[in-house]
């Protein structure tokens, strides 16, 4: 088997989910034996300090003989979660007023320079230049 025949078999067929710095990845691809299974990756954006980046990715297969339980097990997870918790994301990061730790860290120390400011210029003479 040539390349060209390998390149075929990996691109069966595909979707993408972007969902912020995660990306899934769904593959149908076909065994040895030319029979179809999925395959789902998700891979990971991170930044080094240095401003490159590099992905880390995660991958499961699933195979047909696995597909009606792994749906319903999946499809039973999920309407769980919405039952419980409804679906409305709740997480930190997703919420309208979310700032990063340094973004508050930065604004109290603002406020402590600006304070800090005004008490050492308060013990100052205010001093009118016409007076001189």
């Amino acid at each position: 088997m040539n390349n060209n025949d390998m390149m075929e078999r990996e691109e069966i067929f595909s979707k993408v989910l972007r969902a912020g710095r995660r990306t899934y990845f769904f593959d149908v691809r076909a065994t040895k034996a030319d029979d179809y299974y999925l395959t789902i990756t998700e891979s990971k954006k991170f930044t080094n300090d240095d401003g490159s980046f590099h992905y880390k990715k995660h991958k499961i297969y699933i195979y047909k003989e696995d597909f009606s339980e792994f749906k319903d097990i999946l499809a039973e997870m999920t309407d769980y979660i919405i039952e419980k918790k409804g679906d409305e994301v709740i997480s930190e990061r997703h919420q309208k007023d979310f700032k990063k730790n340094y973004e508050v860290e930065n604004t109290e120390e603002t406020s402590t320079n600006e304070n800090s400011s005004q008490k050492s210029t308060e013990s100052f003479t205010d001093v009118d230049f016409d007076d001189i």
